[in-house]
C-alpha cells in the first residue's frame, strides 16, 4: 500500500512538471540578454538555471569614479545569492548596454539593503535614469530590509542603453543586481482603448512603461522559471475584496488553445488555465467581483485584462460587464462570439487617463443578466503598468535630468512659509561665499564656469565678463560679434520671454532639458534650450553644440541667435521654426499631407545644410544625429538641419576616419560606422536616404508594432526597390501625383545613400544634384500637364470663337525622358528651359549653366 502510495505521488509530481513545463511551449530567445550581479567576484547561477555575469568581468559594463563593493558572508535570511553582494556609489555612475537592435527591452533592477558598515543602504536616497526616461526619483527603500525590484519596459531605439545612478547629496546610490532583456516584438501594441472619452489612444510604442502588478486571478504564483519571458505573475488574493463573493476555478493548462494571431509569450497558459468566477452561495447574484489597486493619480496606465473562458459548458452562455474605476470599459463581454471556442485565450489593453485616478485603481467584473444565459462574470489575469508622462518620467514630476515640472498647489504654502527663512540663509550664505571666492583654486573658474567652454576658439572669458560687467542688468540688444554666440539675454529676459519656464510653452525634449517658445520684447519668436547642468551628458551636448553653432551660418542650418550663462543656467536661444519638425508632417501628427514638390524642396534644403557642413567649414563637420526630428522647417517650410550635440570635426587629410563610441538614433545608424566604430561623412548620407524614404514612405525610421520584416524601413524599402515595385509601398497621398521619372532619380539617391560600405555612397553633394534634377523632372511634368491643359482650353475656345483663329501654345523644352541620368537636354531651336532656382550657399550655383553636360 506503501509503495503504491509512493508511486501515486511520483505520477503527481511527474504530470505538474510536465504541466508546468507546457507553459514553456514557444520558446523565446532575447538577442539582448545581460545578467549583472553587482558588485560580485564571480558569475552566479540561480536555481532557475540563469546566470548573472559579474560586473566586476564585465568592466565595460559600468563607468564611474569612486564606488564601493560589499558583500556578506551568511546566506541566512537572504532569498537568493544576487543578494550577497551590492555595488554603492557616492558619485554618479553609468552602466551601459550595447544593443544589438531596436526593440522592447525588460529592464528589472533589484535591490538589498546590505547590512555594512559604511553606509546605512535603508535611508540612502538616489535617483535611476536612462538618456530618455527617469525610472526612479529620489528612490529611498525606506527602511525595509526586503528585496525590492522593479520591472521596466522600454522601447529603445538607440544603439547603447544607459543606466545612470545618482545619489543625493551626503547620500549613497547602490544596486544588487540588473537584468536588460529583450522582450517580443508584439508584446505591447500601438493601440489601445480608452474610457473617458471612449476611444482609441495611439502612440503606445512610443511611452516607457514600469510594471506595478501582474495577476494571475484565482491562481497561485507564477515565477520567472514558468514564464517563457521570465515574468512573475502574483495572486490576486491580497487586492481581491469581498472573498466570499469570489470562487477560484482551473483547468489543465494543456487545454487552452491559442488562437491564430495570438502568441502565448502575451500571457503563459498557466494565466488562462485559472480564474475568478462569481461564487454561487449568494442569494442575491446582482453583484460585482472587486479588485483594488493603490496607484500614483500623477501618471496614466495602461491595463490589460485577460480573459478565457474555462467555466462555460457551451457556447453564447456567458455575457457579463467590465468595469474600471466606475466607468464602463466592456459592455456584454461574449468570448464565444470573440474566439468562436471555449478554453481560448483573448485579451484587451485599456488606456486610464490620470484624471480618472485618485490614490486607487478599481477594477470590476459583474453579469449582464442577460436572458437567456449564465448569471456569471470571469477574469484569468490582470495586468497594470504605469505610463511615462510628457517629459519622460515614471516617478514624481520631472524630466529625464531631473527638472521641476512645477510644485503642486499643496506645496505653494510651504514654499512661502519657509521664503523668509531662505532668505536669511542667502544673506548669511553670502558672506561665506565671497571668502570662498577669495580662496578658491586658481583653476576653478576654469573648471566651473559656463562661460569657460561657452567662448567660441579665438575669444577669452575675461572679454565676456568685461562685456558683461558694463550691461548692468543685461537688458539690451548688445550683440558679442566677438564671440561669435549673438545676444547675451538676462536669466529674468528669458523668464519673461518663456513665462517664467510655462510647462504650456515646452515644444519639444531632449537629454539637455526642455525647449521653450518664447517672445522677446518686440514680439520675435524664440526657441529657448535650458540646459540642466547637473547632467554630465548634456553638458557635453550642449557644449558641442555652441562650438559648432558659433562658427557656422547657413540658410539651411537653424540659428543661434544668443545665450545666457547667469546663475549657472545654460540656456540657448535659436531662432523659432513655426512648422516644427518634418516628420510631424509625414506621420503621426495628422497634419495636411506635403505635395512632393515640397517633400522634394525640403530634402533639397536638408540636403544643403548637411553638404556645407561636409565642405563649408575649415575643418568638415559630421552631424551624425540626421533625422526627420532633427529637420526643422520654419513659416515658409524652409528645412533647416537642427540639434548638432552629438556632431564631430571630420577627419583631417591624414586621416580616414574618426574613431569614436557609437552614437544616433537606429534606423538611421550607418551599420558600418556601428560595427566599426568609425565615423565619416559617409555616415551621415547613410542616415539621409533613411529620411529620403521617409519622406516617400510617410512612416518611421524604425516601427516595432509592425511585421518583423517590415520593422527597418530602410530593408523593407530596398526590398521592393529591387524588385521594382517601390511605388506599392509609396505614401497613398502620392499616388498618382508623381512623376515616374522623378520618383525613379529619388529613389536611386536613396538606395545610393544606403550602400553597405561607406565608400560606395555618394558625397552629399552629388545627393543634393540627384534630388535637384528629380525636382526638375517633377516641375517639367507638371508644367508639361498645364501647357496640354491650356492647348486645350484654347483650342476649344478659338473653335467656338466667330473668327475662327486658332492660337499656337508657347514652346517649352522637352525632357529627354529617354536619359533620365541626364540633366535636361534643350533641343537646339526650342524655347528655354525652366530651371528651379539654386540657393548660392548650395555649392551647385552653376547647375543651371551646365544644363546640357551629361550627368555623373
Amino acid at each position: 500500500m506503501a509503495f503504491l502510495l509512493v508511486l501515486f505521488c511520483v505520477f503527481l509530481s511527474t504530470t505538474s512538471t510536465r504541466n508546468l513545463a507546457s507553459s514553456k511551449e514557444v520558446p523565446f530567445s532575447p538577442h539582448d540578454n545581460y545578467l549583472v550581479n553587482c558588485g560580485s567576484p564571480t558569475m552566479t547561477t540561480l536555481s532557475d538555471e540563469r546566470t548573472f555575469r559579474s560586473d566586476r568581468q564585465a568592466a565595460s559594463f559600468l563607468s564611474s569614479k569612486d564606488d564601493i563593493l560589499v558583500a556578506i558572508s551568511s546566506t541566512k535570511d537572504v532569498p537568493n545569492p544576487l543578494y550577497l553582494t551590492a555595488r554603492i556609489f557616492v558619485q554618479q555612475a553609468t552602466y551601459n548596454f550595447k544593443m544589438t537592435r531596436p526593440g522592447w527591452v525588460w529592464i528589472r533592477l533589484h535591490f538589498y539593503p546590505i547590512n555594512n558598515d559604511q553606509f546605512d543602504l535603508r535611508n540612502s536616497v538616489f535617483s535611476v535614469s536612462t538618456e530618455e526616461v527617469v525610472l526612479l526619483h529620489n528612490f529611498s527603500v525606506n527602511n525595509e530590509t526586503k528585496v525590492v525590484v522593479k520591472e521596466y519596459l522600454l522601447n529603445v531605439t538607440t544603439p547603447l542603453l544607459y543606466l545612470k545612478f545618482t545619489p543625493m547629496k551626503h547620500s549613497a546610490a547602490f544596486i544588487n543586481a540588473i537584468e536588460v532583456v529583450s522582450a517580443p516584438d508584439g508584446l505591447i501594441s500601438d493601440v489601445g482603448s480608452t474610457l473617458f472619452p471612449v476611444g482609441d489612444f495611439s502612440g503606445l510604442s512610443n511611452r516607457a512603461y514600469q510594471t506595478l502588478y501582474r495577476i494571475n486571478v484565482g491562481g497561485p504564483i507564477i515565477t520567472p522559471q514558468n514564464d517563457t519571458i521570465g515574468r512573475t505573475w502574483e495572486s490576486d488574493d491580497m487586492y481581491l475584496q469581498s472573498r466570499a463573493l469570489a470562487k477560484n476555478v482551473s483547468v489543465s493548462p494543456s487545454i487552452i488553445n491559442y488562437p491564430a494571431g495570438l502568441s502565448p509569450l502575451i500571457a503563459p497558459n498557466w494565466v488562462y488555465a485559472s480564474a475568478v468566477e462569481m461564487a454561487d452561495a449568494i442569494e442575491k447574484p446582482n453583484f460585482n467581483i472587486t479588485w483594488k489597486f493603490d496607484t500614483d493619480p500623477a501618471f496614466d496606465y495602461l491595463i490589460r485584462m485577460h480573459f478565457c473562458d474555462i467555466v462555460s459548458k457551451s457556447l453564447n452562455d456567458l455575457y457579463f460587464n467590465v468595469y474600471i474605476n466606475g466607468k464602463m470599459a466592456i459592455s456584454g463581454l461574449d468570448l464565444s462570439t470573440i474566439t468562436s471556442n471555449l478554453a481560448v485565450p483573448y485579451y484587451k489593453d485599456f488606456v486610464v487617463n490620470a484624471s480618472l485616478i485618485s490614490d486607487q485603481l478599481i477594477v470590476q467584473i459583474g453579469p449582464m443578466n442577460q436572458n437567456p444565459g449564465a448569471v456569471n462574470a470571469i477574469l484569468n489575469g490582470l495586468e497594470v503598468l504605469k505610463m511615462s508622462s510628457s517629459v519622460g518620467s515614471l516617478d514624481g514630476e520631472f524630466g529625464v535630468e531631473g527638472t521641476d515640472m512645477g510644485a503642486s498647489k499643496s506645496n505653494k504654502g510651504a514654499v512661502a512659509a519657509v521664503g523668509f527663512a531662505m532668505m536669511f540663509g542667502a544673506f548669511v550664505g553670502l558672506g561665506a561665499m565671497v571668502i570662498k571666492w577669495y580662496k578658491r583654486p586658481k583653476d576653478w573658474e576654469k573648471k566651473n564656469s559656463f562661460s569657460s567652454w561657452l567662448l567660441p576658439l579665438h575669444a577669452g572669458h575675461s572679454t565676456l565678463m568685461t562685456s558683461k560687467n558694463s550691461m548692468g542688468s543685461h537688458r539690451s540688444n548688445f550683440y558679442s560679434s566677438t564671440l561669435g554666440l549673438g545676444r547675451y539675454f538676462s536669466f529674468s529676459e528669458l523668464q519673461e520671454a518663456t513665462g517664467n519656464f510655462d510647462q504650456n510653452a515646452v515644444i519639444g525634449v531632449g537629454g539637455f532639458g526642455n525647449v521653450y517658445l518664447g517672445h522677446l520684447d518686440d514680439g520675435t519668436k524664440v526657441a529657448v534650450k535650458r540646459g540642466n547642468p547637473q547632467s554630465e551628458q548634456g553638458i557635453t551636448e550642449f557644449q558641442t553644440e555652441i562650438q559648432m553653432l558659433s562658427k557656422l551660418r547657413h540658410r539651411h542650418l537653424v540659428s543661434l541667435i544668443g545665450y545666457c550663462d547667469e546663475n549657472s543656467e545654460m540656456i540657448l536661444v535659436y531662432e523659432y521654426m513655426s512648422n516644427g519638425p518634418l516628420r510631424d508632417h509625414l506621420y503621426g501628427k495628422n497634419l495636411p499631407p506635403l505635395s512632393w514638390k515640397q517633400r522634394l524642396e525640403i530634402c533639397i534644403g536638408a540636403a544643403r545644410g548637411l553638404h556645407y557642413l561636409h565642405t563649408g567649414a575649415a575643418q568638415g563637420i559630421i552631424h551624425r544625429d540626421v533625422k526627420t526630428t532633427n529637420i526643422l522647417l520654419d513659416e515658409n517650410f524652409i528645412a533647416k538641419m537642427a540639434d548638432f550635440g552629438l556632431s564631430k570635426n571630420a577627419p583631417t587629410m591624414e586621416q580616414t576616419h574618426v574613431s569614436t563610441a557609437v552614437k544616433g538614433s537606429f534606423g538611421y545608424l550607418d551599420p558600418e560606422y556601428f560595427r566599426r566604430q568609425q565615423l565619416t561623412d559617409k555616415s551621415d548620407v547613410y542616415s539621409f536616404g533613411v529620411v529620403l524614404l521617409e519622406a516617400l514612405c510617410a512612416r518611421p525610421a524604425i516601427n516595432p508594432a509592425l511585421p518583423r520584416e517590415q520593422v527597418n524601413l530602410a530593408e523593407w524599402a530596398m526590398q521592393w526597390k529591387k524588385k521594382g515595385l517601390l511605388d506599392k509601398i509609396i505614401d497613398p497621398h502620392l499616388v498618382g501625383a508623381i512623376n515616374p521619372e522623378s520618383m525613379k532619380k529619388f529613389a536611386e539617391a536613396a538606395e545610393k545613400c544606403l550602400a553597405e560600405h561607406g565608400v560606395d555612397r555618394p558625397t552629399m553633394g552629388d545627393v543634393l544634384w540627384n534630388l535637384e534634377y528629380a525636382l526638375q523632372l517633377q516641375e517639367a511634368s507638371s508644367q508639361g500637364k498645364l501647357e496640354e491643359e491650356n492647348k486645350a482650353e484654347a483650342a476649344t475656345t478659338t473653335t467656338s470663337s466667330s473668327a475662327g483663329v486658332v492660337v499656337a501654345p508657347t514652346a517649352i523644352a522637352p525632357v529627354n525622358s529617354s536619359t533620365p541620368d541626364n540633366p535636361q537636354v534643350v533641343e537646339a531651336n526650342s524655347a528655354p528651359a525652366q530651371v528651379h532656382a539654386i540657393d548660392e550657399h548650395s555649392g551647385t550655383t552653376m547647375f543651371s549653366q551646365f544644363a546640357e553636360i551629361n550627368g555623373r
